[in-house]
């Protein structure tokens, strides 16, 4: 943006106007799982010092089970959940090549959008998108038959549940459209589904990288019409589709584990490819200037920054900038912010690299408590918010060396949702309990 030719246009009073109004509405607004920017990155500031007993404005026990986070726009929130209303037989059977027990019970459950009023938790509307039977189940602790997060644009709120179809409601709760994707996903040992919905201006895009048949996938938001299909060469994978752009154009990338691929957002085209990550992809890519970086974290674990620009398979190219196999995040995505990438690993190590360069400022540092992490950390105001399934939520500081700024205890509370910022509040989904915490 030009702002010297903005104030000589406008005069310095209408353009500091012009400039701040789309801040305070951003600021008003969480509408998808990753912020307003998809990098994880709050507008507004948010407390430092809090408990589940101290500096909470409201609390709400949520029916069902869920894992998706939530999302607002102005004074609305919108979470979704399953709850089990068939007789259980008994817990969904694991795959034959599974070594555990499957979580969800392979019964009726009702699929439900809920609306929340952001400041005062009262529950506005409640719908049912769909009753269903689910015919595979999720990882009996990290998993939900509710985990993919919904999106909104501000009209509309669009309640993604997989297997079981995308829903476009308006604000108030009436049904828009509904579509069934015609797949019931075949996820690696019965993991679960979990991919979020990705809103680009009119288009919405929803990924199914799962053991065959992987597919991502463009919809009209207006009406729900099938855009374009892009088959996948993939097995399993959670991490949500990222719309960059470059040079005016904009393009779908998509991490995985054979490889990370770019289609154009216009027609579905392949762009390019670079192989290099390894299984199991969940991290969410970010985006700095003409780099785009991708993660993975389970086996073969890899960071890369990928320059745009190039087309065609990119693997074993200069257009890889740089990489990183050591501390990078299996299943948080990471927050980027003034040229600083922030990782955070399951059990409980943070890293800070040089988004542009891949040096470490700092690298693997343990919290100060031994932790597990699910969630993605969020920031906001130089503060970086980490939500651990023990139930406290800690706070560092921002910056190139490492600094520990407060522990909050959220005591007989498990964080799997990652959680939202808006006007100075967070929002915690635990899994029993959404929680505002505000100064106010």
């Amino acid at each position: 943006m030009n702002l010297d030719f903005k104030f000589r246009r406008l005069g310095p009073l209408a353009a500091l106007a012009g400039l701040l109004a789309p801040m305070a509405l951003e600021a008003d607004h969480w509408p998808s799982w990753r912020g307003p920017e998809n990098d994880g990155m709050a507008v507004s500031d948010a407390p430092l010092k809090f408990s589940a007993t101290e500096k909470v404005k409201w609390k709400l026990d949520l029916p069902g089970k869920g894992h998706s986070s939530p999302v607002i726009w102005q004074n609305k929130l919108f979470v979704t959940t399953a709850i089990q209303v068939g007789e259980a037989a008994g817990p969904a059977a694991a795959p034959a090549e599974g070594r555990r027990t499957v979580g969800g019970a392979l019964t009726a459950h009702n699929f439900d959008l809920i609306c929340i009023d952001k400041d005062t938790g009262k529950i506005l509307w409640q719908k049912t998108a769909i009753t269903a039977t689910p015919h595979e189940g999720y990882h009996e602790r990290y998993g939900s038959f509710a985990s993919n997060s919904p999106v909104t644009d501000g009209k509309h709120v669009f309640a993604f549940f997989g297997s079981r179809g995308i829903y476009a409601y308006d604000l108030d709760g009436n049904l828009q459209w509904k579509k069934d994707l015609n797949v019931k996903m075949r996820m690696r040992n019965a993991f679960g589904e979990g991919t979020a919905a990705v809103l680009e201006g009119d288009t919405l895009l929803l990924g199914f990288d799962q053991e065959r048949d992987s597919f991502l996938v463009a919809l009209n938001k207006s009406t729900g019409a099938e855009l374009w299909r892009q088959t996948r060469d993939e097995v399993s994978a959670w991490a949500a589709p990222f719309v960059a752009e470059h040079a005016g154009r904009k393009q779908v990338i998509v991490a995985a584990t054979a490889k990370v691929r770019s289609y154009d957002l216009e027609t579905g085209k392949l762009i390019w490819e670079c192989a290099g990550l390894g299984t199991n992809v969940i991290p969410a890519p970010v985006q700095m200037g003409d780099v785009v970086l991708v993660m993975s974290g389970h086996r073969d674990p890899n960071l890369m920054a990928i320059r745009l620009g190039r087309e065609g398979d990119l693997t074993g190219t200069d257009a890889v900038l740089w990489s990183e196999t050591r501390g990078t995040a299996y299943t948080a995505s990471p927050v980027l912010d003034d040229g600083r990438l922030y990782v955070l690993t399951d059990r409980g190590f943070i890293s800070a690299f040089d988004a542009k360069t891949g040096e470490p400022f700092y690298h693997q540092v343990r919290l100060p408590n031994p932790y597990s992490f699910k969630a993605s950390l969020v920031g906001a105001a130089g503060k970086l918010y980490l939500s651990s399934e023990q139930g406290d939520v800690i706070v560092l500081k921002m910056g190139p060396e490492y600094e520990a700024l407060a522990v909050n205890s959220f005591k007989d509370h498990s964080f799997i949702a990652s959680p939202a910022i808006v006007a100075g509040e967070i929002f915690l989904r635990s899994e029993t309990t959404l929680f505002c915490v505000s100064e106010k």
